[in-house]
Protein backbone atom coordinates (compact mmCIF):
# COMPACT_ATOMS: atom_id res chain seq x y z
CA UNK A 1 0.00 0.00 0.00
CA UNK A 2 1.65 3.32 -1.22
CA UNK A 3 2.28 5.80 1.15
CA UNK A 4 0.08 9.25 1.22
CA UNK A 5 1.47 12.22 -1.10
CA UNK A 6 -1.94 13.77 -1.53
CA UNK A 7 -2.15 12.87 -5.09
CA UNK A 8 -3.50 9.26 -4.21
CA UNK A 9 -6.69 11.22 -2.22
CA UNK A 10 -9.28 10.59 -5.24
CA UNK A 11 -9.22 6.91 -3.62
CA UNK A 12 -10.28 7.94 -0.85
CA UNK A 13 -7.84 5.57 1.41
CA UNK A 14 -4.21 5.91 2.74
CA UNK A 15 -4.05 3.00 4.43
CA UNK A 16 -3.51 2.21 7.98
CA UNK A 17 -0.58 4.01 9.63
CA UNK A 18 1.99 3.85 12.56
CA UNK A 19 4.49 5.97 13.93
CA UNK A 20 8.57 4.92 13.32
CA UNK A 21 11.14 7.26 14.81
CA UNK A 22 13.23 7.34 11.91
CA UNK A 23 10.77 6.67 9.13
CA UNK A 24 7.77 8.68 10.18
CA UNK A 25 3.95 7.34 9.70
CA UNK A 26 4.44 4.50 7.23
CA UNK A 27 1.57 1.93 6.21
CA UNK A 28 1.51 -0.55 8.55
CA UNK A 29 0.49 -3.45 6.02
CA UNK A 30 -1.39 -4.06 2.85
CA UNK A 31 -4.92 -5.31 2.71
CA UNK A 32 -4.00 -8.91 2.69
CA UNK A 33 -2.19 -8.61 6.04
CA UNK A 34 -4.12 -5.97 7.69
CA UNK A 35 -8.13 -7.37 7.20
CA UNK A 36 -11.25 -5.59 8.98
CA UNK A 37 -10.93 -5.26 12.45
CA UNK A 38 -7.57 -7.01 12.71
CA UNK A 39 -5.02 -5.00 14.88
CA UNK A 40 -1.67 -4.97 13.30
CA UNK A 41 1.55 -5.39 15.33
CA UNK A 42 5.54 -4.21 13.92
CA UNK A 43 8.42 -5.23 15.66
CA UNK A 44 10.12 -2.17 16.79
CA UNK A 45 7.60 0.72 15.88
CA UNK A 46 7.34 3.17 18.31
CA UNK A 47 3.34 3.54 18.83
CA UNK A 48 2.62 -0.41 18.85
CA UNK A 49 -0.07 -0.51 16.36
CA UNK A 50 -2.69 1.00 14.50
CA UNK A 51 -6.45 -0.34 13.77
CA UNK A 52 -7.40 -1.19 10.30
CA UNK A 53 -11.05 -1.62 10.28
CA UNK A 54 -11.23 -2.39 6.49
CA UNK A 55 -10.02 -5.16 4.30
CA UNK A 56 -10.86 -2.88 1.45
CA UNK A 57 -10.86 1.08 0.78
CA UNK A 58 -13.32 2.52 3.55
CA UNK A 59 -16.14 4.58 1.80
CA UNK A 60 -16.16 8.52 3.19
CA UNK A 61 -19.42 7.66 5.41
CA UNK A 62 -16.71 5.32 7.64
CA UNK A 63 -14.52 6.72 10.07
CA UNK A 64 -10.63 6.06 8.50
CA UNK A 65 -8.19 4.16 10.13
CA UNK A 66 -8.01 4.81 14.47
CA UNK A 67 -4.35 5.44 16.11
CA UNK A 68 -3.17 4.14 18.84
CA UNK A 69 -0.96 6.64 20.57
CA UNK A 70 1.44 6.04 24.03
CA UNK A 71 2.67 9.57 24.16
CA UNK A 72 2.31 13.23 23.45
CA UNK A 73 5.16 13.04 20.84
CA UNK A 74 2.83 10.44 19.06
CA UNK A 75 0.09 12.58 19.07
CA UNK A 76 1.69 15.31 17.63
CA UNK A 77 3.72 13.59 15.03
CA UNK A 78 -0.10 13.20 13.57
CA UNK A 79 0.46 16.50 12.11
CA UNK A 80 3.18 16.41 10.39
CA UNK A 81 3.30 15.80 6.44
CA UNK A 82 2.80 12.91 5.17
CA UNK A 83 0.17 12.12 5.34
CA UNK A 84 -2.26 14.93 7.84
CA UNK A 85 -1.60 18.24 6.39
CA UNK A 86 -0.20 17.13 3.00
CA UNK A 87 -3.94 15.51 3.12
CA UNK A 88 -5.51 17.99 5.41
CA UNK A 89 -6.54 14.68 7.52
CA UNK A 90 -8.17 15.12 10.57
CA UNK A 91 -7.56 13.55 14.12
CA UNK A 92 -9.25 13.57 16.52
CA UNK A 93 -9.33 11.81 20.30
CA UNK A 94 -11.16 8.86 21.59
CA UNK A 95 -11.12 8.08 25.47
CA UNK A 96 -13.60 6.05 26.82
CA UNK A 97 -16.99 7.19 25.21
CA UNK A 98 -18.72 9.64 27.62
CA UNK A 99 -21.01 11.98 25.81
CA UNK A 100 -25.19 11.87 25.08
CA UNK A 101 -25.59 14.75 22.22
CA UNK A 102 -23.33 13.93 19.40
CA UNK A 103 -19.80 14.65 20.88
CA UNK A 104 -18.43 11.38 19.29
CA UNK A 105 -14.55 12.33 18.92
CA UNK A 106 -14.28 11.37 15.46
CA UNK A 107 -13.64 13.34 12.50
CA UNK A 108 -14.44 14.77 8.86
CA UNK A 109 -11.48 13.82 6.21
CA UNK A 110 -11.86 16.96 3.41
CA UNK A 111 -12.72 14.36 -0.12
CA UNK A 112 -11.33 15.82 -3.18
CA UNK A 113 -14.81 15.42 -4.01
CA UNK A 114 -16.28 18.05 -2.56
CA UNK A 115 -17.62 16.39 0.92
CA UNK A 116 -16.58 18.72 3.34
CA UNK A 117 -19.04 21.14 3.77
CA UNK A 118 -20.37 23.37 6.23
CA UNK A 119 -23.20 21.21 6.59
CA UNK A 120 -21.62 18.10 6.87
CA UNK A 121 -21.41 15.65 9.69
CA UNK A 122 -18.12 14.43 10.90
CA UNK A 123 -19.65 10.89 11.78
CA UNK A 124 -21.06 10.63 8.23
CA UNK A 125 -17.50 10.95 6.59
CA UNK A 126 -14.33 9.18 7.05
CA UNK A 127 -11.06 10.54 9.07
CA UNK A 128 -8.70 9.60 11.51
CA UNK A 129 -9.76 8.75 15.13
CA UNK A 130 -6.52 8.80 17.99
CA UNK A 131 -7.34 6.04 20.88
CA UNK A 132 -5.46 7.48 23.83
CA UNK A 133 -6.89 4.49 25.90
CA UNK A 134 -3.33 3.33 26.23
CA UNK A 135 -1.55 5.99 27.94
CA UNK A 136 -3.36 5.41 30.90
CA UNK A 137 -0.53 6.26 33.37
CA UNK A 138 -0.82 8.23 36.36
CA UNK A 139 1.79 10.58 35.93
CA UNK A 140 2.56 12.22 39.26
CA UNK A 141 0.79 12.90 43.29
CA UNK A 142 0.87 15.91 44.98
CA UNK A 143 -0.27 14.53 48.13
CA UNK A 144 0.67 17.80 49.80
CA UNK A 145 -0.83 19.92 47.20
CA UNK A 146 -4.22 17.91 46.77
CA UNK A 147 -3.66 17.34 42.85
CA UNK A 148 -2.56 14.91 40.47
CA UNK A 149 -1.68 14.61 36.91
CA UNK A 150 -3.21 11.65 34.66
CA UNK A 151 -3.07 10.78 30.77
CA UNK A 152 -6.14 10.25 29.41
CA UNK A 153 -6.60 7.18 29.23
CA UNK A 154 -7.11 7.10 33.11
CA UNK A 155 -10.71 7.04 34.31
CA UNK A 156 -12.16 7.80 36.93
CA UNK A 157 -12.62 4.95 39.26
CA UNK A 158 -8.58 4.01 38.26
CA UNK A 159 -7.53 7.10 39.83
CA UNK A 160 -9.83 6.39 43.06
CA UNK A 161 -8.36 3.35 43.57
CA UNK A 162 -5.03 4.56 43.13
CA UNK A 163 -5.48 7.14 46.21
CA UNK A 164 -7.33 5.01 48.20
CA UNK A 165 -4.60 5.13 51.03
CA UNK A 166 -3.63 8.66 50.79
CA UNK A 167 -6.96 10.18 52.30
CA UNK A 168 -7.85 11.78 48.94
CA UNK A 169 -10.29 11.47 46.24
CA UNK A 170 -11.63 12.85 43.06
CA UNK A 171 -15.33 13.31 43.56
CA UNK A 172 -16.67 14.18 39.90
CA UNK A 173 -18.88 11.45 39.47
CA UNK A 174 -20.73 11.24 35.92
CA UNK A 175 -21.99 7.68 36.67
CA UNK A 176 -20.25 6.07 34.34
CA UNK A 177 -15.97 5.02 34.69
CA UNK A 178 -15.56 7.47 32.28
CA UNK A 179 -11.47 8.86 31.41
CA UNK A 180 -11.27 11.53 32.84
CA UNK A 181 -9.55 13.54 30.16
CA UNK A 182 -12.29 13.04 28.12
CA UNK A 183 -14.34 14.12 30.94
CA UNK A 184 -12.15 17.23 30.63
CA UNK A 185 -13.14 17.73 27.67
CA UNK A 186 -17.28 17.04 27.49
CA UNK A 187 -17.20 19.28 31.02
CA UNK A 188 -18.60 16.43 32.93
CA UNK A 189 -20.77 16.87 35.87
CA UNK A 190 -22.74 14.24 37.89
CA UNK A 191 -24.39 13.86 41.38
CA UNK A 192 -21.32 15.36 43.51
CA UNK A 193 -21.20 18.54 41.55
CA UNK A 194 -23.44 20.65 44.23
CA UNK A 195 -20.65 20.45 46.75
CA UNK A 196 -17.32 19.83 45.29
CA UNK A 197 -18.16 21.63 41.59
CA UNK A 198 -17.69 20.17 37.72
CA UNK A 199 -14.90 19.59 35.80
CA UNK A 200 -14.76 23.11 35.34
CA UNK A 201 -14.14 23.48 39.08
CA UNK A 202 -11.09 20.67 39.29
CA UNK A 203 -8.72 20.97 36.16
CA UNK A 204 -5.83 22.93 37.58
CA UNK A 205 -3.60 22.27 34.57
CA UNK A 206 -3.79 21.09 30.70
CA UNK A 207 -1.08 19.33 28.35
CA UNK A 208 -2.92 20.08 24.75
CA UNK A 209 -1.47 18.82 21.51
CA UNK A 210 -2.48 22.38 19.11
CA UNK A 211 -3.26 21.40 15.64
CA UNK A 212 -0.33 21.90 13.79
CA UNK A 213 1.68 19.64 16.69
CA UNK A 214 2.64 22.15 18.89
CA UNK A 215 2.37 21.32 22.69
CA UNK A 216 0.66 23.74 25.14
CA UNK A 217 0.68 23.54 28.92
CA UNK A 218 -2.19 25.93 29.47
CA UNK A 219 -1.09 27.14 32.91
CA UNK A 220 2.43 26.62 32.18
CA UNK A 221 4.49 23.54 32.10
CA UNK A 222 4.31 21.33 35.74
CA UNK A 223 2.16 24.28 37.21
CA UNK A 224 -0.37 22.96 39.70
CA UNK A 225 -1.94 26.51 41.48
CA UNK A 226 -4.93 26.75 43.41
CA UNK A 227 -5.27 30.65 41.57
CA UNK A 228 -4.09 32.84 39.37
CA UNK A 229 -4.50 36.32 37.85
CA UNK A 230 -2.07 35.73 35.27
CA UNK A 231 -3.46 36.16 31.34
CA UNK A 232 -6.30 34.28 29.67
CA UNK A 233 -7.28 31.48 31.19
CA UNK A 234 -6.53 29.00 28.45
CA UNK A 235 -7.20 26.07 30.80
CA UNK A 236 -11.11 26.76 30.76
CA UNK A 237 -10.63 27.03 27.06
CA UNK A 238 -10.09 23.58 26.70
CA UNK A 239 -12.67 22.09 29.59
CA UNK A 240 -15.84 21.40 27.79
CA UNK A 241 -14.17 21.77 23.81
CA UNK A 242 -15.56 18.82 22.45
CA UNK A 243 -12.27 17.68 21.03
CA UNK A 244 -12.57 20.65 18.43
CA UNK A 245 -9.72 23.09 19.48
CA UNK A 246 -7.00 20.58 20.53
CA UNK A 247 -6.18 16.84 21.55
CA UNK A 248 -5.78 16.63 25.55
CA UNK A 249 -2.84 14.35 26.70
CA UNK A 250 -2.39 15.12 30.83
CA UNK A 251 -4.17 16.84 32.96
CA UNK A 252 -3.55 18.40 36.56
CA UNK A 253 -6.36 17.96 38.67
CA UNK A 254 -7.89 18.97 41.91
CA UNK A 255 -8.05 16.20 44.79
CA UNK A 256 -10.12 16.78 47.75
CA UNK A 257 -9.71 15.30 51.14
CA UNK A 258 -11.74 12.03 51.51
CA UNK A 259 -14.90 13.02 54.42
CA UNK A 260 -14.69 11.54 57.98
CA UNK A 261 -18.11 10.12 57.57
CA UNK A 262 -20.78 10.05 55.36
CA UNK A 263 -24.61 8.83 55.40
CA UNK A 264 -26.94 8.50 52.42
CA UNK A 265 -30.89 8.93 52.76
CA UNK A 266 -33.93 8.60 50.62
CA UNK A 267 -37.35 10.66 51.25
CA UNK A 268 -40.53 10.50 49.58
CA UNK A 269 -42.72 13.25 48.78
CA UNK A 270 -46.84 13.52 47.61
CA UNK A 271 -45.88 15.86 44.30
CA UNK A 272 -42.85 17.43 42.43
CA UNK A 273 -43.59 20.21 43.88
CA UNK A 274 -42.95 19.68 46.98
CA UNK A 275 -39.64 17.42 46.48
CA UNK A 276 -38.42 20.37 44.60
CA UNK A 277 -39.05 22.90 47.29
CA UNK A 278 -37.41 21.17 49.39
CA UNK A 279 -34.23 21.16 47.37
CA UNK A 280 -34.38 25.11 47.00
CA UNK A 281 -35.22 24.97 50.69
CA UNK A 282 -32.40 23.44 51.81
CA UNK A 283 -29.78 24.93 49.83
CA UNK A 284 -30.54 27.89 50.96
CA UNK A 285 -30.63 27.04 54.44
CA UNK A 286 -27.05 26.35 53.33
CA UNK A 287 -26.94 23.19 54.15
CA UNK A 288 -24.10 21.46 53.14
CA UNK A 289 -25.37 18.76 51.51
CA UNK A 290 -22.93 16.30 48.92
CA UNK A 291 -25.40 15.02 46.66
CA UNK A 292 -29.15 15.92 46.23
CA UNK A 293 -31.08 13.60 43.85
CA UNK A 294 -34.37 14.08 41.90
CA UNK A 295 -36.47 10.89 40.88
CA UNK A 296 -39.72 11.35 39.69
CA UNK A 297 -42.71 8.41 40.54
CA UNK A 298 -41.94 6.50 37.44
CA UNK A 299 -37.96 6.60 37.65
CA UNK A 300 -38.58 5.03 41.65
CA UNK A 301 -40.79 2.40 39.82
CA UNK A 302 -38.35 1.54 37.24
CA UNK A 303 -35.29 1.62 39.72
CA UNK A 304 -37.37 -0.63 42.37
CA UNK A 305 -37.79 -3.11 39.37
CA UNK A 306 -33.96 -3.16 37.75
CA UNK A 307 -32.25 -2.67 41.45
CA UNK A 308 -34.53 -4.42 43.61
CA UNK A 309 -34.90 -1.88 45.82
CA UNK A 310 -38.26 -1.00 48.03
CA UNK A 311 -38.83 2.32 47.70
CA UNK A 312 -42.47 4.52 47.90
CA UNK A 313 -43.09 4.50 44.14
CA UNK A 314 -43.29 8.79 44.51
CA UNK A 315 -41.58 11.74 43.81
CA UNK A 316 -38.50 11.14 45.19
CA UNK A 317 -34.97 12.87 47.19
CA UNK A 318 -31.81 11.11 47.57
CA UNK A 319 -29.39 12.98 49.70
CA UNK A 320 -25.78 11.88 50.55
CA UNK A 321 -24.32 14.18 53.77
CA UNK A 322 -20.39 14.79 54.13
CA UNK A 323 -18.39 15.71 57.13
CA UNK A 324 -17.46 14.93 61.03
CA UNK A 325 -19.83 12.91 62.76
CA UNK A 326 -20.90 15.80 64.88
CA UNK A 327 -21.58 17.60 62.00
CA UNK A 328 -23.39 14.96 60.35
CA UNK A 329 -25.93 14.92 62.68
CA UNK A 330 -26.89 18.46 62.75
CA UNK A 331 -27.04 18.64 59.22
CA UNK A 332 -29.57 15.25 59.09
CA UNK A 333 -32.05 17.07 62.10
CA UNK A 334 -31.79 20.17 59.66
CA UNK A 335 -33.00 17.83 56.46
CA UNK A 336 -35.34 16.50 58.07
CA UNK A 337 -37.10 19.52 59.55
CA UNK A 338 -37.46 20.60 56.13
CA UNK A 339 -38.53 18.13 54.21
CA UNK A 340 -41.31 17.30 56.97
CA UNK A 341 -42.13 21.18 56.69
CA UNK A 342 -42.85 19.98 52.56
CA UNK A 343 -44.65 16.80 53.56
CA UNK A 344 -42.14 14.52 53.06
CA UNK A 345 -42.60 10.96 54.48
CA UNK A 346 -40.57 7.30 55.10
CA UNK A 347 -37.19 9.07 55.36
CA UNK A 348 -34.87 6.67 55.19
CA UNK A 349 -31.00 6.57 56.19
CA UNK A 350 -28.39 4.61 54.99
CA UNK A 351 -25.21 4.80 57.51
CA UNK A 352 -23.20 1.74 56.64
CA UNK A 353 -21.09 1.78 52.82
CA UNK A 354 -22.70 -1.10 51.72
CA UNK A 355 -26.19 0.29 52.32
CA UNK A 356 -25.49 3.48 50.72
CA UNK A 357 -23.19 1.85 47.69
CA UNK A 358 -26.33 -0.31 46.79
CA UNK A 359 -28.10 3.36 47.21
CA UNK A 360 -26.18 5.06 44.67
CA UNK A 361 -25.56 1.79 42.45
CA UNK A 362 -29.15 2.08 41.75
CA UNK A 363 -29.18 6.03 41.06
CA UNK A 364 -26.38 5.80 38.91
CA UNK A 365 -28.35 2.60 37.01
CA UNK A 366 -31.38 5.05 36.32
CA UNK A 367 -30.74 4.65 32.74
CA UNK A 368 -30.98 1.06 32.23
CA UNK A 369 -33.68 1.07 34.55
CA UNK A 370 -35.61 3.33 32.35
CA UNK A 371 -35.06 1.33 28.84
CA UNK A 372 -36.07 -1.81 30.71
CA UNK A 373 -39.70 -0.14 31.29
CA UNK A 374 -40.12 -0.16 27.01
CA UNK A 375 -37.81 -3.44 26.09
CA UNK A 376 -36.54 -3.03 22.46
CA UNK A 377 -36.74 0.75 22.55
CA UNK A 378 -33.90 3.36 22.42
CA UNK A 379 -33.08 6.12 25.16
CA UNK A 380 -33.33 9.74 24.40
CA UNK A 381 -31.72 11.94 27.31
CA UNK A 382 -32.55 15.72 27.54
CA UNK A 383 -29.82 17.92 29.37
CA UNK A 384 -30.88 21.30 30.87
CA UNK A 385 -30.10 23.53 33.88
CA UNK A 386 -31.61 26.41 35.51
CA UNK A 387 -31.75 29.08 38.12
CA UNK A 388 -32.59 27.05 40.84
CA UNK A 389 -35.06 29.49 42.22
CA UNK A 390 -36.81 28.52 38.35
CA UNK A 391 -36.14 25.03 39.30
CA UNK A 392 -39.70 24.07 40.74
CA UNK A 393 -41.50 25.72 37.44
CA UNK A 394 -39.68 23.85 35.42
CA UNK A 395 -39.89 20.73 36.87
CA UNK A 396 -43.78 20.49 37.07
CA UNK A 397 -44.06 22.26 33.87
CA UNK A 398 -42.36 19.51 32.57
CA UNK A 399 -43.82 16.73 34.46
CA UNK A 400 -47.29 18.09 33.11
CA UNK A 401 -46.18 18.04 28.96
CA UNK A 402 -44.52 14.69 29.26
CA UNK A 403 -47.84 13.75 30.51
CA UNK A 404 -49.76 15.62 27.77
CA UNK A 405 -47.05 14.29 25.16
CA UNK A 406 -48.08 10.66 25.35
CA UNK A 407 -44.16 9.46 25.18
CA UNK A 408 -43.12 7.13 27.66
CA UNK A 409 -40.29 8.55 30.30
CA UNK A 410 -38.79 9.20 33.44
CA UNK A 411 -37.35 12.73 35.28
CA UNK A 412 -33.87 12.62 36.75
CA UNK A 413 -31.84 15.31 37.78
CA UNK A 414 -28.97 16.64 39.61
CA UNK A 415 -31.42 19.66 41.33
CA UNK A 416 -28.58 20.96 43.79
CA UNK A 417 -27.06 22.90 40.59
CA UNK A 418 -30.16 23.10 38.74
CA UNK A 419 -29.57 20.44 36.02
CA UNK A 420 -32.17 17.44 35.18
CA UNK A 421 -32.77 14.84 32.52
CA UNK A 422 -35.77 13.42 30.88
CA UNK A 423 -35.22 10.35 29.83
CA UNK A 424 -37.65 9.76 26.84
CA UNK A 425 -38.08 5.95 25.46
CA UNK A 426 -38.54 5.99 21.74
CA UNK A 427 -38.87 3.16 18.69
CA UNK A 428 -36.55 4.18 16.16
CA UNK A 429 -38.51 2.65 13.52
CA UNK A 430 -41.59 5.03 14.38
CA UNK A 431 -40.67 8.05 12.26
CA UNK A 432 -43.38 10.10 14.39
CA UNK A 433 -42.90 9.11 17.65
CA UNK A 434 -39.19 9.77 17.03
CA UNK A 435 -39.97 13.57 15.54
CA UNK A 436 -42.43 14.33 18.61
CA UNK A 437 -39.58 13.18 21.20
CA UNK A 438 -37.00 15.85 19.41
CA UNK A 439 -39.88 18.32 19.23
CA UNK A 440 -40.26 17.34 22.91
CA UNK A 441 -36.50 18.12 23.12
CA UNK A 442 -36.24 21.17 21.63
CA UNK A 443 -39.42 22.61 23.55
CA UNK A 444 -37.88 21.92 26.93
CA UNK A 445 -34.28 23.67 25.32
CA UNK A 446 -36.29 26.79 24.67
CA UNK A 447 -38.01 26.70 27.91
CA UNK A 448 -34.80 26.62 29.69
CA UNK A 449 -33.66 29.35 27.96
CA UNK A 450 -36.58 31.47 28.21
CA UNK A 451 -36.19 31.48 32.45
CA UNK A 452 -32.54 32.38 32.09
CA UNK A 453 -30.43 28.93 32.12
CA UNK A 454 -28.89 26.09 29.74
CA UNK A 455 -29.74 24.31 26.93
CA UNK A 456 -26.97 21.69 28.24
CA UNK A 457 -25.40 21.16 32.05
CA UNK A 458 -23.19 18.62 31.44
CA UNK A 459 -24.01 16.69 28.04
CA UNK A 460 -22.60 19.05 25.57
CA UNK A 461 -23.49 20.50 22.22
CA UNK A 462 -22.21 18.29 19.74
CA UNK A 463 -24.39 17.37 16.79
CA UNK A 464 -27.63 18.07 18.49
CA UNK A 465 -27.96 21.24 20.30
CA UNK A 466 -26.69 23.53 17.58
CA UNK A 467 -29.04 25.81 17.21
CA UNK A 468 -30.02 25.81 20.41
CA UNK A 469 -26.85 26.94 21.34
CA UNK A 470 -27.22 30.12 18.72
CA UNK A 471 -29.89 30.70 20.49
CA UNK A 472 -28.35 31.22 23.79
CA UNK A 473 -25.29 32.68 23.54
CA UNK A 474 -26.16 34.58 20.30
CA UNK A 475 -24.67 36.11 17.70
CA UNK A 476 -21.70 37.73 19.39
CA UNK A 477 -20.78 34.99 21.05
CA UNK A 478 -21.20 32.62 17.75
CA UNK A 479 -18.71 34.89 15.69
CA UNK A 480 -16.25 34.70 19.25
CA UNK A 481 -16.13 31.43 19.15
CA UNK A 482 -15.82 30.57 15.56
CA UNK A 483 -12.69 33.36 15.56
CA UNK A 484 -11.44 31.11 18.22
CA UNK A 485 -11.84 27.74 16.56
CA UNK A 486 -10.60 29.39 13.25
CA UNK A 487 -7.30 30.68 14.92
CA UNK A 488 -6.31 27.46 16.67
CA UNK A 489 -7.77 25.13 14.05
CA UNK A 490 -7.25 27.02 10.98
CA UNK A 491 -7.70 24.13 8.58
CA UNK A 492 -10.63 22.46 10.77
CA UNK A 493 -9.01 19.38 11.19
CA UNK A 494 -10.33 19.09 14.92
CA UNK A 495 -13.77 17.59 15.17
CA UNK A 496 -15.25 19.61 12.03
CA UNK A 497 -18.93 20.22 12.22
CA UNK A 498 -19.20 19.34 15.95
CA UNK A 499 -20.46 22.76 18.39
CA UNK A 500 -20.12 25.04 15.88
Amino acid sequence: MSPCTGANLQTLWCGPRMWNRSAGWQPCATAKDCPSFHLALARGLKVASVQCRYAAPPSPASPHCPAWALAPSHVSHLWLPPPCLTCRLGAPEWPPGQSLDGVLWNVAWPWKDGGQSATCRPSCQGGVCINLTHMDRILKLNPEDFSVVVEPGVTRKALNTYLRDSGLWFPVDPGADASLCGMVATGASGTNAVRYGTMRDNVLNLEVVLPGGRLLHTAGLGRHFRKSAAGYNLTGLFVGSEGTLGLITAATLRLHPVPEATVAATCAFPSVQAAVDTTVHILQAAVPVARIEFLDEVMMDACNRHSQLNCPVAPTLFLEFHGSEQALAEQIQRAEEIAGHNGASLFSWAKEAEERRRLWAARHSAWYAALALRPGCKGYSTDVCVPISRLPEILVQTKEDLKASGLTGTIVGHVGDGNFHCILLVDPEDTEEVRRVMAFGEQLGRRALALHGTCTGEHGIGLGKQQLLQEEVGAVGMETMRQLKAMLDPQGLMNPGKVL
